[in-house]
């Protein structure tokens, strides 16, 4: 997979490279606790997918694929503000492992983790405001509102087991989906602001987030734990695809007892096992996975209208990615 996410990079190897020199020199301030804790940040990123859809969409869309500055804010905008919602995150569910390094909260508590959040966000919207980038930034903004609404609709649902296939979909589109999504936007806004290509790349990076939720689902139900322990979801009380639509096609006694075991159950590892094996004979994995490549096809053919490049090969290489992922 290692292998995969170098190729895909290779056509923005020179602007990830000038990327991490901006984004760092992005969170500089003049409190020492401060730079201590950014520096902890910049040196354990990820693979860093957020930066390279907003650069190989900018490159793919512009005429000459040059990258302009606009772009490298846009880049580090929707960077400084994703990590911040990552550390806030970490603080909500009281995490102390990110990316298998210790989160802010577990080493400098939960009160700075929020002050340290807070002053990510403050610096992603200051950059946008002093470079007049406001077009750029509404995007930024829009998105930071749908994880927000996305994460506490799903509160409200589980705890009423409630869910349909309709809500859920809204629950990961405005969770997960929605700040791929601005990613692609923003990246085609930065070179083509009030084209066509910002709502097409919107839409393009919306299907690859839905995609991308529902490998996730899949993975929870998987033989051995891979990316998270298996049967996470049912303890967390979480409505998945596979599990919807398993409930779906249920006899009123299977459902009963799904539910049952959802509910009251949800921490007996024997019965989660039981659940997990109820999903499968009621065909919920292979009803998430067909939804889950009619996705990701969707999202290749909004690629289709654009010529042959290495940007476009990349970004057709990160929706199989996505999809072929083994965490």
């Amino acid at each position: 997979m290692r292998k995969i996410v170098k190729h895909i990079k290779a056509p923005i190897w020179e602007e990830m490279e000038t990327f991490e020199t901006k984004f760092s020199n992005a969170m500089q301030s003049k409190v020492a606790l401060l730079n201590r804790i950014t520096h902890y940040i910049v040196n354990r990123k990820g693979k860093q997918m957020r930066p390279m859809f907003v650069f190989l969409v900018a490159k793919m869309i512009s005429e000459n694929h040059t990258t302009s500055e606009r772009t490298f804010r846009g880049a580090s905008v929707i960077e400084l503000i994703h990590t911040a919602t990552l550390v806030h995150d970490d603080v909500v569910d009281d995490s102390n492992l990110r990316r298998g390094f210790f989160s802010l909260n577990a080493i400098w508590k939960n009160k700075i983790a929020v002050l340290v959040g807070d002053y990510l966000l403050s610096k992603g919207l200051l950059l946008s405001i002093d470079n007049k980038d406001f077009d750029l930034l509404k995007i930024i903004s829009v998105a930071v509102r749908e994880m927000s609404e996305g994460e506490l609709l799903q509160i409200q649902k589980a705890r009423k087991l409630d869910i349909t296939e309709a809500i859920y979909y809204e629950i990961i589109r405005k969770k997960t989906a929605t700040l791929i999504a601005a990613c692609c936007s923003l990246g085609a806004a930065s070179v083509a602001p009030e084209s066509s290509h910002v709502e097409r790349m919107r839409l393009f990076g919306e299907k690859i987030g839905m995609a991308f939720q529902i490998k996730d689902d899949l993975f929870d139900y998987g033989e051995t734990a891979i990316g998270k322990p298996t049967g996470i979801d049912i303890k967390e009380q979480k409505m998945t695809l596979p599990l919807i639509h398993a409930l779906n096609v249920a006899s009123s006694h299977e459902k009963k007892w799904l539910i049952n075991s959802v509910k009251r159950h949800n921490t007996d590892k024997k019965r989660v096992r039981e659940v997990i094996q109820k999903v499968k004979d009621l065909g919920g994995l292979t009803y998430a996975t067909q939804k889950m490549y009619a996705f990701k096809n969707e999202a290749l053919a909004l690629l289709n209208e654009y010529p042959e490049s290495d940007y476009k090969s990349s970004l057709e290489l990160m929706v199989n990615y996505v999809i072929d992922r083994k965490k």
